[in-house]
C-alpha cells in the first residue's frame, strides 16, 4: 500500500513549482501535478471522508476496513482522508478512483459495506445501493448510467467558489493544493500589487463580512491599512459560536489551506505581520488539520520570514478558546486572546482602529477570509457578477433539523430559503409540514413559511425584520415544539451569558424561568 506522500516531497514540489517559469514550467513539474490533480493515475485510489460528521458517522473503522481490504490482497493504492463534500447525512462516505475511469462516489459505507463495493468497482460493476454519482472529469471515461455529482438536486443549485475542493482533496498536503492553484494569487499578490491596491481590488468585488452585520471587507481593509501604528494584526475568528453552524470547522477540516491563504492575502492588505486563529478548544479535528497546514506553509516557504524574496513575512498562530458563546463578537474574542475574561467592550473605538492589544486589528470569520483567493484568482468584477447588485458571491449555510439531507450548500446570494430547504435539501424528512426555520443562531429569529421566499440578500432580509447570521439553519416541522424551542435557547441564553449587561444577566435567569414553569406544568393544573 502506498501511503501519503512525506513532507520533504511536498516542499521540493512546492518550491519547484513557484520557481519554474509560469508559462512554460518544466514537463517534470507539469507531471507531477497533474498526478496530484489526479489528471492522470496509474493505480487504484480510495478517498474516506475523515471530517467530524463522518467520525461520528463510524468513518474511522470504514478507513480501517479500506486498508485490511487492499492489504489482505496485496493491492497497490493510495488510501487518502479528506473532508466533506457536502452531505452530511451521507457519511461516511468513501469514493473510488481506479485508472482510466472518472472518481465515483458512495454514500453509507459501513466497514462492512467495504469489500462489496471496493469489489464491483475494481470489476467495473457499481453497487448501486449505496451509490451517489461520479464526478464529471474530461480527461477520464465515465461510467454510464451514473449521475454526475453536480447533476444532483443537492448540488445543482449551488455555485461552489470555497467549497469545490472540500471533500476531494487531502486536507494535509500542500503538494496538492498548490497543483489545484493554490497559493499563487498570494504569492502573485504580493510581489505585484501593493497593500492599496489589494484594497481597491476588493471593494471592486463588492465582499462583504459572511457573518454579523455583513460589514464590507475592503473598506473594513483599508481602514486598518490606513491607521497609523508600529503594528498591526488578522484574527481569523474560527470560533464559531452558533451551535447549530459548522461552516468554518468543516473548512478548517477540509480546505485549511484555503483559509490560510486568505488570512496571508488579508494580512499582507492591512500591513499585518502577525495573524491569529481564535478557534474553539472542542475542534480538535480542525486543530489537528489546521496545525498541520501551518506546518506544511513554513516548511514550503509560505510563511516566515521574506516569503519567496518578496519582503514580506508573515507568522500565523492559532490561539484555542474555551468555547464561550459570546467569545464570537469581536471584541471579546479579542479580550480572550490577550488573556483576559472574554467579555465584549463598548465601540467604538472598533478594532480596525483599537484592537488587539490596542494595535488596529481586522477580525474576519473563517468563511469571509476563504473567499478571499477566488477574487484574486479570478478578478473582482468576476465574483461581483454573482449574487444580487447589494449582496455579491455565494453564501454558505449548514442545514440541520428535519430535512432530507442535511449538510452544507454554498448559494448565490439572492437564492432563497425555500429553494435551499426543498431544492438542495430534498424537503421535509418523513413527509411532515414544514412549521419553522431558526436563521441566526440562538439570539436569531424563527420564520414561518410565509418568508420563506426571502432571497438570501443583506438589505431584503434587514426589510424583512430578520438578519442572516453566520449562516446556520435549523428546520423544525409540525412536530416540533415551538414552546420547548423557546426554553431551549432561553437555557442556552442564561448559561452563556457573560454577566456584565443586567438585562442579559438577570433577564435571560427570569425568562428561563418562566418558559421551564409552562413546560413542565403538571397536566392536572390544566383548566
Amino acid at each position: 500500500m502506498s501511503t501519503a506522500e512525506t513532507n520533504t516531497t511536498e516542499k521540493s514540489f512546492t518550491a519547484a513549482f513557484f520557481s519554474s517559469p509560469e508559462t512554460t514550467p518544466e514537463p517534470s513539474i507539469k507531471k507531477k501535478a497533474a498526478e496530484l490533480r489526479r489528471d492522470t493515475i496509474d493505480k487504484l485510489h480510495i478517498f474516506v471522508a475523515t471530517d467530524t460528521a463522518g467520525v461520528v458517522a463510524g468513518a474511522k473503522k470504514t478507513l480501517e476496513a479500506v486498508k485490511k481490504y487492499i492489504g489482505e490482497r496485496s493491492i497497490n493504492a493510495n488510501v487518502i482522508e479528506t473532508g466533506n463534500m457536502g452531505i452530511s447525512s451521507f457519511s461516511p462516505v468513501m469514493d473510488v478512483q481506479i485508472p482510466g475511469h472518472t472518481r465515483v462516489s458512495f454514500k453509507c459505507v459501513s466497514d462492512e459495506n467495504v469489500p462489496s463495493i471496493l469489489d464491483g468497482v475494481l470489476n467495473k460493476e457499481l453497487p448501486q445501493e449505496h451509490l451517489i454519482g461520479q464526478y464529471h472529469n474530461d480527461l477520464h471515461e465515465e461510467f454510464e448510467n451514473v449521475p454526475f455529482i453536480h447533476s444532483l438536486p443537492f448540488f445543482k443549485l449551488q455555485k461552489r467558489l470555497i467549497l469545490k475542493n472540500c471533500g476531494k482533496v487531502n486536507p494535509c498536503s500542500v503538494d496538492e493544493y498548490v497543483a489545484h492553484g493554490g497559493y499563487t494569487a498570494f504569492l502573485k499578490t504580493i510581489t505585484n500589487y501593493t497593500p492599496e491596491s489589494v484594497c481597491d481590488l476588493m471593494e471592486q468585488s463588492g465582499l462583504r463580512g459572511r457573518s454579523g452585520s455583513g460589514y464590507p471587507v475592503g473598506e473594513k481593509w483599508r481602514i486598518t491599512l490606513t491607521t497609523a501604528a508600529d503594528e498591526k494584526f488578522l484574527i481569523c475568528n474560527a470560533d464559531e459560536s452558533d451551535p447549530g453552524a459548522f461552516m468554518d470547522r468543516t473548512l478548517m477540516e477540509g480546505i485549511p489551506h484555503r483559509i490560510l491563504e486568505g488570512i496571508a492575502l488579508g494580512s499582507y492588505a492591512i500591513g499585518a505581520r502577525t495573524a491569529y486563529i481564535y478557534i474553539k478548544n472542542e475542534y480538535h479535528l480542525a486543530i489537528e488539520r489546521l496545525e498541520k497546514a501551518i506546518k506544511e506553509a513554513y516548511s514550503a516557504g509560505l510563511l516566515g520570514n521574506n516569503i519567496y524574496q518578496s519582503g514580506y513575512s508573515l507568522q500565523i498562530k492559532i490561539v484555542k478558546g474555551a468555547g464561550a458563546f459570546v467569545c464570537g463578537e469581536e471584541t471579546a474574542l479579542i479580550s480572550s486572546i490577550e488573556g483576559k475574561r472574554g467579555m465584549p467592550r463598548h465601540k467604538p473605538p472598533y478594532p480596525s482602529q483599537s484592537g488587539l492589544f490596542g494595535k488596529p486589528t481586522v477580525v474576519n470569520n473563517a468563511e469571509t477570509l476563504a473567499g478571499v483567493p477566488a477574487i484574486f484568482e479570478n478578478g473582482p468584477n468576476w465574483f461581483a457578477k454573482i449574487g444580487t447588485e447589494k449582496s455579491k458571491g455565494t453564501k454558505i449555510f449548514t442545514v440541520s433539523g428535519k430535512v432530507r439531507y442535511t449538510g452544507l450548500v454554498e448559494v448565490p446570494m439572492g437564492t432563497t430559503f425555500r429553494d435551499i430547504i426543498f431544492e438542495c435539501c430534498g424537503g421535509m424528512s418523513g413527509d411532515k409540514d414544514f412549521k419553522s426555520l431558526l436563521i441566526g443562531g440562538p439570539l436569531g429569529y424563527c420564520i414561518n413559511e410565509e418568508l420563506l421566499d426571502t432571497p438570501v440578500d443583506f438589505q431584503k432580509l434587514e426589510k424583512a425584520g430578520f438578519t442572516m447570521g453566520s449562516g446556520g439553519l435549523v428546520v423544525m416541522d409540525e412536530d416540533t415544539c415551538m414552546v420547548d424551542m423557546a426554553r431551549y435557547f432561553a437555557e442556552f441564553i442564561r448559561r452563556e451569558s457573560c454577566g456584565k449587561c443586567i438585562p442579559c444577566r438577570e433577564g435571560s435567569k427570569r425568562m428561563f424561568e418562566i418558559l421551564e414553569l409552562l413546560t413542565h406544568k403538571p397536566a392536572e393544573n390544566d383548566r
